[in-house]
């Protein structure tokens, strides 16, 4: 009994650290029930003209604003309560902070978050800046709302999203406000 004594221990302690950690399909399907009820296709997929109007570019999944939409100046707001110009793919928005690009958010290697770790992808969330330390993340992405997400749940969507079929698309980097 003294002999199996250390080889229970070791089995029950392992037991209750795998019952702590969720194995990983049930993590990524969590973070897929997360990224489809949160609306993140609806800014990082491009939305193309279908039958029925607007929907989303599936072959673009999650890869953010295309690469070679080169967007024109942005049009002048009426005077009035307006904040904000949209384009038709939903990927790119103007207003006082300038003009941002809805990230790649496959696991592209170049382009994408195919480099970027979890606590990276934590971190960014956490403190609206790239990384926790880079440029801030811009308007429209709700930080404020996503930053009250728990660690479990951001590292859901990092494990969901790092399935995703790759998509090799640079978005072009923010621009500032325009200078009146």
């Amino acid at each position: 009994m003294k002999t199996l004594l250390p080889l229970l221990t070791l089995l029950a302690a392992t037991a209750v650290a795998q019952a702590a950690e969720p194995a990983p399909r049930d993590r990524i399907e969590h973070g897929r029930y997360l990224v489809n009820t949160s609306g993140c296709m609806d800014c990082h997929t491009p939305l193309k003209m279908g039958a029925n109007g607007p929907e989303p570019d599936m072959a673009r999944l999650f890869a953010g604003h295309p690469q070679e939409l080169v967007m024109p100046p942005v049009p002048a707001l009426p005077a009035g309560p307006w904040l904000v110009v949209s384009s038709a793919t939903n990927t790119a928005w103007a207003g006082p902070w300038g003009v941002s690009f809805t990230a790649n958010l496959t696991p592209d290697p170049e382009t994408g978050l195919g480099r970027w770790s979890e606590n990276d992808f934590v971190q960014t969330i956490r403190t609206g800046r790239h990384f926790g330390r880079g440029r801030p993340v811009l308007p429209p992405m709700p930080i404020a709302v996503y930053r009250h997400m728990t660690d479990d749940d951001l590292k859901a969507v990092f494990a969901y999203l790092q399935t995703l079929p790759p998509v090799r698309n640079k978005v072009p980097e923010p621009l500032p406000p325009a200078q009146h």
